[in-house]
């Protein structure tokens, strides 16, 4: 590995512009707390809840969307497995959430479980995408070259999916940030981002700046994590 790609900030110009990405959603929260006469660490733990329920979801949608992906991108379970999954992403998953709190109750595992579906279809239908797009020359490249089982998935299959993966993970998280207010709302969840929202719902300056504050908290994560994450995935493409 080379020294510019362990090189993270390029100049303090570059490390200045991520501390205030860092720094500027707990200040505005922190601000919009002290404002609105609200509790500064209810805020901050509705907040931690939230995230919490939305990462662990994300990394189950990622593991069943990869997982999926691998085993139906060809071949006759492809023909079979996609319009199968084409149907079921069609499906209003909020039409199946007051069966699931019957069920299970009021409980995080309901939240978590729609998140993952709702976050998952991205995910798996920009990877399938981009497998199915495999050219038959680089097939006849890794059959020459020997690869196969783990090797193959990890040095072939891996490298082509990840900017799919990116792709699909911007466009699944958007989808479980507004979800994660609407579950956890019609769960009637006691704690979170939802919780938050319904409790302040009949205080106008609270639910706009609030909504402010949630947008920001994205957009951060968006510069931070998503946008870097996106341009490092297709720069391995083209190495």
């Amino acid at each position: 590995m080379t020294h510019k790609h362990l090189k993270v900030y390029h100049s303090r110009k570059h490390l200045a512009i991520t501390i205030f990405f860092v720094v500027i959603p707990f200040l505005f929260l922190f601000v919009f707390s002290r404002v609105a006469h609200i509790e500064s660490d209810t805020l901050f733990y509705d907040l931690f809840i939230s995230l919490v329920r939305l990462i662990v979801s994300y990394i189950i949608a990622v593991c069943v969307g990869l997982f999926l992906a691998l085993i139906f991108f060809r071949g006759k379970r492809a023909l079979i497995a996609l319009p199968f999954f084409d149907v079921l992403q069609s499906f209003p998953t909020f039409a199946a959430l007051p069966l699931a709190v019957y069920f299970f109750g009021q409980s995080t595992f309901v939240v978590i479980l729609f998140l993952s579906i709702n976050i998952l279809w991205p995910i798996l239908f920009s990877v399938l995408s981009a497998l199915r797009m495999i050219k038959s020359d680089w097939e006849d490249a890794v059959t020459i070259v020997g690869l196969g089982g783990f090797a193959y998935i990890r040095h072939f299959l891996w490298p082509l999916s990840l900017p799919a993966l990116v792709t699909g993970s911007v466009i699944g998280l958007g989808e479980g940030w507004e979800a994660l207010i609407a579950t956890e709302i019609i769960v009637n969840m006691k704690t979170g981002l939802g919780s938050f929202f319904q409790s302040h719902s009949s205080q106008t300056f609270v639910t706009v700046f609030g909504i402010l504050g949630f947008l920001i908290i994205i957009f951060s994560i968006n510069k931070l994590v998503w946008i870097p994450l996106m341009e490092r995935s297709h720069r391995l493409m083209e190495e």
